[in-house]
């Protein structure tokens, strides 16, 4: 299917959705210096062949303008004729849609994420143990445990993609880059802001429960 042949109607849905999230986001300061990346898909999905809209790069996400987002296809490329260019992580998006077949991912970055991912990092995942937000994952045992895997952070954004490939889990909508931020995703936009929240939450308790450990 191609980006022409895509509803408009269909279209013009996902970029309310995505800015609409875009400015809840910003309002809560989860954009610092133009940092993060939202994308959704749009149509049927197929490993091989999807396509979504994705921020562009370097844009204030403070503001709303008609140049916030782009269509691209499952390679990142874009569908259409335009000048601007996609998130220089879109090849992370590509790659957990194409794991997942998920509907939307979000992509922050924040204090807390950075902290854990990088005090955690030989043990290759955040811990969370027993806290109620892990039900936010639609993960319902009684004091449940759960990792959250933390790759690699490279430059060179493409040499991150095989440690996705190898170390994303299916049972947590979620991953770290060290000292970078998280990505989460989830069937749909309502779904994937649920799960960005909570692994926030989480990350921001970890990060707490360490110091008083610490304190004791």
């Amino acid at each position: 299917m191609s980006y022409a042949n895509m509803g408009l109607e269909a279209k013009q849905r996902v970029l309310r959705e995505l800015t609409e999230i875009k400015a809840d986001f910003a309002s809560r300061g989860m954009f610092a210096g133009t940092s993060g990346n939202l994308s959704m898909r749009v149509g049927p999905f197929a490993p091989d062949s999807f396509q979504f809209a994705i921020t562009a790069s370097g844009k204030d996400k403070s503001l709303s303008t008609p140049e916030d987002f782009l269509f691209v296809d499952q390679s990142g490329n874009p569908c259409e004729s335009t000048r601007l260019k996609p998130s220089a992580e879109t090849v992370i998006h590509c790659e957990i849609y194409r794991l997942t077949g998920c509907g939307a991912i979000y992509h922050t970055h924040s204090v807390f994420n950075n902290l854990v991912s990088d005090h955690f990092w030989n043990r290759g995942a955040v811990p969370v143990e027993g806290v109620e937000l892990i039900k936010a994952f639609n993960i319902w045992e009684e004091e449940a445990v759960i990792d959250v895997p933390i790759v690699s952070n490279f430059s060179d954004v493409p040499r991150i993609v095989p440690e996705i490939t190898e170390r994303l889990d299916p049972r947590i909508p979620g991953i770290l880059l060290r000292k970078h931020g998280v990505y989460a995703w989830g069937r749909d936009g309502f779904e994937a802001k649920r799960h960005i929240e909570a692994f926030e939450f989480l990350f921001e308790y970890v990060y707490r429960l360490e110091l008083l450990k610490k304190a004791k």
